[in-house]
């Protein structure tokens, strides 16, 4: 449940960051924008990159640094990692990117 006691909407207290042109920055903005409890694909943080870079010709190209900073994330306690809604302690093979305990 959210601060305005609604379960499954965007927090309208949490006001997303401007676009960010990084990853680790655009993931928080890909999460601030769903509701508590949903998930990223780290694939939308990479086109979302991708989308804002002129010279970007493929959101795989991204990829590399989508991984690098998601692990940061974790590491900070700011994002978790989940596949098929099991938690997963570390980044391996497909998984989805939610809230952490500090996010």
């Amino acid at each position: 449940m959210n601060a305005n006691g609604s379960a499954g909407r965007p927090d309208p207290d949490i006001e997303p960051c401007s676009p960010a042109k990084d990853a680790r920055g655009e993931t928080l903005v890909l999460l601030a924008r769903r509701a508590n409890g949903a998930t990223v694909c780290p694939s939308e943080v990479a086109r979302a990159l991708a989308a804002a870079t002129p010279a970007a010709t493929d959101w795989r190209e991204a990829m590399p640094a989508v991984h690098a900073a998601i692990d940061r994330l974790v590491d900070e306690g700011l994002v978790m990692l989940s596949w098929k809604g099991k938690p997963l302690a570390t980044r391996a093979g497909p998984y989805r990117i939610g809230r952490g305990p500090r996010g």
